[in-house]
């Protein structure tokens, strides 16, 4: 029975992983909502905040990313 529970748990686990790629398509996600009008105007402040914060974060990664990069070319 505890297998079993651990087996639900890693599978909860894997299920909660969040990748900078699903990080990406959450943001295309908002710009087509947006467009599309998805979003009512009171609600249009709040969505570009997360918005803003998820565009900031994916770009501080991507310049991590281009800074390791080179580094590990030369190892």
């Amino acid at each position: 029975m505890s297998e079993d529970n651990k087996t639900e748990g890693q599978a909860e686990v894997q299920a909660a992983e969040l990748t900078v790629q699903d990080l990406a398509s959450i943001k295309q996600i908002i710009d087509v909502a947006s467009q599309r009008g998805a979003f009512k105007p009171n609600e249009m402040m709040t969505v570009g905040q997360v918005y803003n914060k998820l565009e900031a974060f994916l770009s501080a990664v991507q310049k991590q990313q281009q800074k390791d990069a080179p580094a590990e070319g030369t190892e």
